[in-house]
């Protein structure tokens, strides 16, 4: 989901979902919404190679799971940040129906012994699928609880044994002006261009992405691949991803490229860290009441402190922001 912010002021559909078009996708009860942790993980093997072509994706709940409600499902796929379909937050859904998404290929290179380009379904088949919610957060205010279909990154990581030289991961997603109307503006150097340290790309909580609500991915949300890192700002979680780098130097990310003193390179939800032009310390939630739902505090770490807080010990988080 990638932040929207090209100009000095905030536009209204920036903060309010405008009127969901008619005729849209009905609400989707996702299997696994409500699901508590537990203790240990659980995985189910796919059968058969499932391609991501199917409709449906067969998914086990993950033990990282939120007990929070799902935003609707209409929201999720209507309110989108999708900067190469649009700068406002109900093209995509509109726009990125032409996307074409066979063939589709991810190519991993740079510091790896075992550099190759994976067709996407056998992304999708090389390991087991975890359905899991999470909370992302934008700092706009505004935040959706989204059960995400994918798999820890790390398991890609392993198959192609990064050097020890391997110190970042660089994401690059496509660029096609055929079929991405956004790229004629110049919001953006293009392609987008995300990144992470390596031992944030290994994190279980880093997620290679696929399907959300038990489905694939809708084009508008980032198909058929995209990252997510949900204790990070949504605009970190790369869409429609067609290169995976590893490097011995850290990225220069789109964002922080365009305006480096408002985005930095970790980007990890830190509600004590103001935006330049506006305060972090709360959200809204997209879906439960519009601009006249009562704002709620924004969790360090987007909630997930525990489990990530370990990875920046020692690191002045106003300054690495």
């Amino acid at each position: 989901m990638l932040i929207k912010r090209n100009t000095p002021d905030l536009l209204p559909s920036e903060i309010t979902p405008r009127q969901v078009y008619e005729g849209r996708r009905q609400l989707i009860v996702g299997a696994g919404a409500g699901v508590a942790l537990s203790a240990a993980p659980v995985s189910v093997p796919i059968a058969c190679a499932q391609k991501i072509s199917d409709q449906r994706l067969k998914t086990v709940p993950s033990p990282h799971s939120t007990n929070e409600p799902p935003t609707p499902h209409q929201y999720v796929t209507t309110y989108n940040n999708y900067y190469e379909f649009g700068t406002d937050k109900d093209e995509p859904a509109v726009l990125a129906q032409g996307l074409r998404l066979r063939p589709w290929t991810v190519s991993v290179e740079g510091e790896v012994l075992k550099p190759r380009v994976f067709d996407v379904d056998e992304l999708l088949a090389m390991a087991s699928l975890e359905e899991r919610i999470y909370r992302l957060r934008c700092v706009e205010g505004w935040s959706m609880v989204i059960p995400w279909v994918g798999y820890s990154l790390s398991e890609l990581i392993r198959r192609v044994q990064p050097t020890g030289d391997a110190k970042y991961v660089e994401f690059t997603t496509l660029a096609d002006k055929n079929q991405m109307p956004g790229l004629s503006s110049n919001v953006l150097e293009w392609p987008y261009v995300e990144g992470l340290r390596i031992d944030e790309a290994n994190h279980p909580l880093t997620l290679l992405t696929f399907g959300l609500y038990g489905e694939v991915l809708p084009r508008q949300n980032g198909a058929p691949v995209r990252m997510v890192i949900p204790w990070k700002y949504g605009f970190k979680s790369g869409k429609s991803i067609v290169r995976i780098r590893f490097t011995r130097t850290q990225p220069v990310t789109s964002w922080s490229r365009a305006i480096p003193r408002e985005y930095g390179f970790y980007s990890n939800v830190n509600p004590a860290v103001n935006h330049p032009r506006w305060s972090q310390a709360t959200e809204r939630r997209i879906g439960e009441g519009g601009i006249f739902q009562r704002k709620r505090p924004t969790l360090m770490f987007n909630g997930y402190a525990d489990q990530v807080a370990s990875l920046y010990a020692g690191m002045d988080l106003r300054k690495f922001f």
